[in-house]
């Protein structure tokens, strides 16, 4: 059962099944379609079972589901031994863990990437050896990139409920109600939460850290509000809010911007702004080590500083 334990073979299976097919694993791997098949084969035959169904090659058996999650863990602990000695020119009196270098490949959902590139930067100033990768996604898109070992560290605003993923708070996560310039709230003063109910109001998609945290406020004040739309973006959001659609609950991050230069306005509203954590979030059976490691203590000890909002609340 050599080529089962073979790298190249465990990388092979999981970009067909990660993509779908053998036609473009061979493309991402830049090797030929036969050449995919065939280690694909060598597997089945050297486990003796099917790892993908025989009428549809795209979809794997539970077989080779199990395999899959085998496969990315394998992946992601070479990775990280690789990550733990990324070292060059170390000086002898520095710890490995204090002079990281390798990628750092950071996820977060989209108000966070309004200040981490402030923080990346200074990340970056402190350990220059590190290469830096941003991915910005959908909560849902990046814990799915943890529980299947193709990230090791991401940054969201609202803590996962799975059990094999930690959070670690680091900073508040503000987020206030806001409305065109011209819309009768705009100019109220020490308005109640039932002012806004004849308001059409502009949600973000389902599953959003933004959705999920406004629909748990709702809940809690027993409110219903009359949706007019949902979009997918805050950037969406707040063009939809400065074109007069409505109003929205939006992260304060991504907002200051547009309401520092006076393009929509604040409502005040009584007990905003409301806040939930910002936490960096890894998976429990992964040790961080190397330029993550790093990167975890250094979010701990200054991301407050470089997350907080500019915006006065």
């Amino acid at each position: 059962m050599t080529s089962l334990w073979s790298l190249k073979y465990i990388r092979v299976f999981e970009a067909v099944a990660r993509l779908g097919g053998y036609t473009k694993a061979a493309e991402h791997l830049h090797m030929t379609q036969p050449a995919v098949s065939r280690v694909v084969r060598q597997l089945e035959q050297d486990l003796q079972v099917m790892l993908f169904d025989p009428s549809d090659r795209r979809q794997l058996t539970e077989a080779g589901s199990v395999l899959l999650q085998h496969a990315r863990l394998i992946q992601a602990q070479v990775q990280a031994a690789s990550d733990a000695f990324a070292w060059r020119d170390k000086p002898a009196h520095i710890p490995v863990t204090q002079w990281p270098r390798g990628l750092l490949h950071l996820a977060v959902v989209s108000p966070a990437h309004y200040f981490v590139p402030r923080m990346l930067n200074a990340f970056h100033a402190q350990f220059p050896e590190v290469l830096l990768k941003l991915t910005v996604a959908r909560r849902s898109e990046i814990l799915e990139m943890l529980l299947n070992h193709r990230l090791d560290i991401a940054i969201t605003g609202y803590p996962p409920s799975d059990a094999e993923l930690e959070a670690v708070h680091f900073a508040r996560h503000p987020h206030v109600m806001v409305a065109p310039l011209a819309h009768p709230l705009a100019s109220r003063q020490h308005m109640a939460w039932d002012d806004l109910q004849d308001s059409d109001v502009i949600f973000r998609e389902r599953g959003s850290a933004t959705r999920i945290f406004f629909e748990q406020i709702l809940q809690a004040k027993h409110m219903k509000f009359r949706k007019s739309m949902e979009m997918s973006t805050n950037e969406a959001v707040k063009q939809a809010v400065m074109n007069g659609m409505g109003i929205s609950f939006l992260s304060a991050h991504a907002c200051q911007t547009e309401i520092s230069a006076g393009l929509m306005a604040v409502l005040d509203l009584v007990d905003m702004p409301k806040y939930i954590d910002w936490c960096l979030i890894h998976r429990r059976d992964s040790t961080l080590s190397g330029v993550n490691l790093a990167f975890k203590q250094f979010v701990l000890k200054e991301g407050a500083t470089y997350s907080e909002c500019v915006l006065k609340l």
